[in-house]
């Protein structure tokens, strides 16, 4: 695993059933992994974001505390706000970690995000570049709907 795995993953195992926030000061957490805040900075920034169900705050000085909080919505809107927030042209990158995100948050099985994968997939939307990603955003946001 690389590193911004671990430091993900450390992250998320801080959180318990019962609570839906953490809070940690950056600059110990760079000391635990021995790296530098920036890096904690991109696991967060990248990994704990509103798409991927969390909200953060962040507080310079003294260490920079961070706050990272579960949103806790319901499927459906979870669903809905993916839909919403998809640009026009999605990449295949992108439809990997949105179905990566919707499944580890068991928002879908592991059949739907096989067949979501399958669907997306660059080889599968044998097109022109200039379509491709076009075709992958209507289909995927039309499989999250049928699934709604």
């Amino acid at each position: 695993m690389r590193l911004s795995e671990v430091i993900e993953q450390y992250i998320k195992d801080m959180f318990s059933e019962d609570e839906d926030f953490i809070e940690f000061g950056r600059n110990e957490l760079a000391q635990y992994f021995n790296c530098v805040p920036s890096q904690i900075n991109y696991v967060i920034s990248t990994r704990f974001n509103p798409e991927k169900g969390y909200y953060v705050e962040s507080h310079r000085g003294g260490g920079g505390n961070i706050k990272i909080k579960r949103i806790n919505v319901t499927n459906d809107k979870y669903m809905m706000h993916i839909i919403n927030s998809i640009e026009q042209n999605l990449t295949q990158q992108d439809a990997e970690m949105l179905i990566q995100n919707l499944f580890e948050y068991d928002v879908i099985s592991e059949p739907e995000a096989k067949l979501l994968r399958v669907a997306t997939n660059d080889k599968v939307l044998n097109l022109p570049k200039e379509y491709r990603d076009e075709v992958r955003t209507r289909i995927f946001k039309n499989m999250i709907l049928n699934l709604i």
